[in-house]
């Protein structure tokens, strides 16, 4: 069951949304639209999208993580250096409700496919554009990849035994809640259209991710500048923990934050810096 009915095939019934991302980020996003009733367009280069080589597992043949992230969506090939392919582009930006893409940022403006030149054909467009650290000029350049920003972020030293090395999480958490994040300011724009009759662009970065609670919760004391370290596995709790504040059990256990130690610790401004040739020092016992 995905949660339509036959009669409005979902709450984004109608809504047209060209899909020109791939991999994981911008064909999440896609995906909840998707599930939520939207038409997906999903613009593909003749190569196709990363994720179909991605196997085992398979199905028929097909990537299953492919199929997985690409579900209720309808998919064209197209070439934008191709006269012709780079017109039905164009035209399915101008009809669509929705553009999603992960381009690095400014790449889709050498065929006319930025949010500035779809927005002169398509006043109503709303335009998410995901990329992997936002557009200044320092970081529009550098590549997007979750692995990436799991250690520039610090996830990965919060990740693993307290005495080993650094782990990377088992799943790509930036790139989801990054898609997530897009999700979310869709249809708070299409909103606003229907109130305006205008559209408007919409950024999400993987970086900006790293303060959501939910998934790093600790790396708030960033902002404090102190570092963080792993902690052992908690014991065993004897009785089933309960809510902040509450008596009522809870289905996760929280349990209090470590109490900071007053030392420096690298952020993710500091990993940029060493990116371009001004590595500063790390953490105690980190090289």
């Amino acid at each position: 069951m995905n949660g339509r009915t036959a009669t409005t095939g979902g709450p984004l019934h109608g809504v047209l949304v060209a899909d020109f991302s791939r991999i994981l980020a911008g064909p999440y996003c896609t995906m909840l639209l998707a599930d939520m009733g939207a038409e997906v367009v999903k613009v593909e280069s003749p190569g196709g999208d990363d994720t179909r080589t991605w196997m085992p597992p398979v199905r028929d043949g097909v990537s299953t993580y492919y199929l997985a992230i690409n579900r209720n969506k309808r998919s064209v090939a197209l070439d934008f250096t191709d006269d012709d392919d780079l017109a039905m582009a164009h035209e399915l930006a101008r009809r669509a409700d929705i553009i999603v893409e992960n381009f690095r940022p400014g790449g889709l403006a050498k065929f006319d496919l930025d949010y500035e030149t779809v927005n002169t054909r398509n006043p109503g467009i709303v335009y998410a554009s995901i990329s992997g650290f936002g557009t200044s000029d320092e970081a529009r350049s550098l590549p997007g990849y979750d692995l990436i920003v799991q250690a520039m972020s610090g996830l990965m030293d919060l990740t693993g035994s307290p005495d080993g090395p650094p782990y990377r999480a088992g799943i790509s958490v930036f790139d989801v809640m990054t898609g997530m994040q897009a999700t979310i300011g869709i249809p708070a724009a299409l909103h606003h259209r229907r109130d305006s009759g205008v559209g408007q662009p919409r950024a999400a970065n993987l970086l900006a991710e790293r303060d959501i609670p939910v998934i790093i919760g600790p790396l708030f004391t960033t902002r404090s500048k102190v570092e963080l370290r792993r902690r052992p596995p908690l014991p065993p709790t004897p009785a089933p923990p309960t809510r902040r504040r509450t008596a009522r059990p809870s289905r996760t256990p929280a349990a209090p934050l470590p109490r900071a130690v007053p030392e420096a610790r690298r952020t993710a401004a500091n990993v940029i810096h060493g990116l371009h040739g001004r590595r500063r020092a790390g953490p105690p016992g980190r090289p």
